[in-house]
């Protein structure tokens, strides 16, 4: 059966998201080869070039992995906290028991800097939006983080309900911002009072902190985040 374009999207990301979601819904699960290219270019109706489009952005986010004349092998999600992954934290639990609560809705604010980052000239000009959610797995609270996005390319965005939603796929779904690397950097801290209130923590509670600057596919449009970690259930995976 040919799969038809819609939305406007190219192909290659219209064949991406249907591979990712039967990868998400466990149609293709950990160690399965995905379909051959022969197989998949049918299906879709596309050339070689276009599904090696899809297939390496699946690689890209640690879903499959690629062998040199070979079929992809799935991945899916992988276990454990997945904070450290470009995958993102939704995706990377894959659990239907993580929930987020927002502590802070998205607002329009002025800025010269992102946490320990400096921002590009039209970030700074086009103004940020910024919002900070509470993420909890099991009703247990894991992590408070903070973001700051450039306010250019995301229509509708300061009204859009982020509860119980992955970011980084509302991004790609909703506005086709895809992540594509970054940097990040970890400390220890000692929990403080908005912390300790959110962790249900006592004071001087030691918090992981990692704040991060992720590239995406836009350019001059980086995600910024300040991220508080409480660890006492679950270690922190992933590759970035």
């Amino acid at each position: 059966m040919l799969y038809m374009k819609t939305n406007g999207l190219p192909q290659y990301r219209h064949i991406y998201e249907d591979l990712r979601s039967h990868i998400a819904e466990g149609t293709y699960a950990p160690g399965d080869l995905l379909p051959s290219e022969n197989d998949l270019c049918a299906r879709y109706g596309v050339s070689r070039l276009t599904l090696r489009k899809s297939v390496e952005q699946l690689a890209v986010e640690g879903l499959v992995v690629r062998s040199q004349g070979k079929r992809s092998v799935v991945k899916g999600a992988p276990r454990g906290v997945g904070i450290l992954s470009l995958a993102g934290t939704t995706s990377a639990l894959a659990s239907p028991n993580l929930t987020t609560r927002i502590t802070l809705k998205q607002e329009l604010r002025t800025w010269t800097e992102a946490f320990t980052f400096s921002i590009e000239p039209q970030e700074r000009d086009a103004g940020c939006i910024y919002f900070e959610r509470l993420r909890l797995l099991d009703g247990d609270p894991v992590f408070y983080d903070i973001t700051m996005l450039p306010n250019t390319g995301l229509p509708g965005f300061l009204e859009y309900d982020l509860t119980d939603k992955s970011l980084f796929d509302t991004l790609r779904s909703q506005y086709h911002v895809v992540v594509a690397g970054g940097v990040q950097q970890l400390f220890a801290i000692r929990a403080d009072r908005r912390l300790q209130e959110s962790f249900k923590v006592r004071a001087g509670r030691p918090v992981l902190q990692l704040i991060r600057k992720i590239d995406t596919n836009r350019p001059g449009f980086h995600i910024y985040s300040q991220i508080f970690c409480i660890t006492r259930r679950y270690g922190l995976i992933g590759t970035f």
